[in-house]
């Protein structure tokens, strides 16, 4: 039939190059594989809607190279991703779960640049992809994490707490919630880095923010010193500090959480006023 003569060589056309696509990103020489993600990124700027059709069998070949055992290929493949969520964006949604595992896996590597870019992935995920399904794997996610990795992402959940709150409550209470109890459990260690204190400060003060006196009643089936802690932070934070709960109730905390720096500066500004 004449219009299936015409249609049907642009859809032979299309399916040759998705195979070469496919066939480079999973050849054995890592040179191939940068090809194949070269590749890609030329068709996101030529057919993006040949890939965004698309999107989910290529991400299955694609998400292997975001975890590529070649420094090179992972560091372009983290680039190529970078630039094209930018492109893609909602098209993209289907495969967050993929995406998120990838980028995270990056996040400890020993090279600068691999890290690099994945942190740079990660931002663009965040500012282009759909936020609420991004918290969840987020979340998800985390629990499998350790070292950098996991205090980058917790740090990506707590910017993504407000706008999720505002949309879908339920999301923030049944997935960031269980992060904050995880550091105040102790269960987020042995992460040992100064920076926890500062990043689990943040989380709580975003979910404080937008769940307010809910916080803390959804902590009573925690442990005695999950509560305690987030009544002295209340009091520092609004400013009614108390001097008799700092030592008592930071005593029980873990240290790397602890609030005592917070609390003597705290106190020594209401001494001021």
């Amino acid at each position: 039939m004449p219009g299936s003569q015409v249609t049907s060589p642009p859809a032979v056309e299309e399916t040759e190059l998705l195979q070469k696509l496919y066939n480079l990103l999973e050849a054995k020489g890592f040179q191939t594989r940068m090809e194949g993600v070269e590749l890609l990124q030329d068709l996101c700027k030529t057919s993006p809607q040949l890939i965004s059709t698309n999107i989910v069998q290529i991400f299955d070949y694609f998400v292997l190279r975001i975890s590529d055992s070649h420094k090179k290929v992972k560091q372009k493949a983290l680039d190529v991703l970078a630039e094209i969520t930018g492109a893609l964006k909602d098209a993209l949604n289907p495969v967050i779960i993929g995406l998120v595992e990838g980028i995270t896996k990056s996040l400890n590597s020993k090279d600068p640049r691999v890290r690099g870019a994945a942190v740079k992935a990660l931002e663009e995920s965040i500012a282009h992809l759909d936020k609420v399904s991004l918290l969840k794997e987020f979340s998800y996610q985390w629990s499998h994490l350790s070292g950098q990795a996991l205090l980058d992402v917790t740090e990506r959940i707590t910017v993504l707490v407000q706008w999720v709150h505002a949309r879908s409550p339920e999301v923030v209470q049944r997935d960031a919630l269980p992060v904050l109890w995880s550091f105040l459990e102790n269960k987020a260690l042995p992460v040992r880095s100064a920076n926890v204190r500062t990043v689990a400060t943040k989380l709580a003060s975003a979910l404080y923010k937008v769940m307010g006196t809910q916080l803390k009643k959804c902590a009573v089936s925690k442990p005695p010193h999950v509560p305690d802690w987030l009544q002295s932070y209340r009091e520092v934070f609004s400013g009614h500090f108390r001097c008799s709960l700092t030592h008592k109730v930071l005593a029980s905390c873990p240290e790397e959480l602890s609030f005592l720096q917070a609390q003597e500066e705290a106190a020594a500004c209401m001494k001021s006023v």
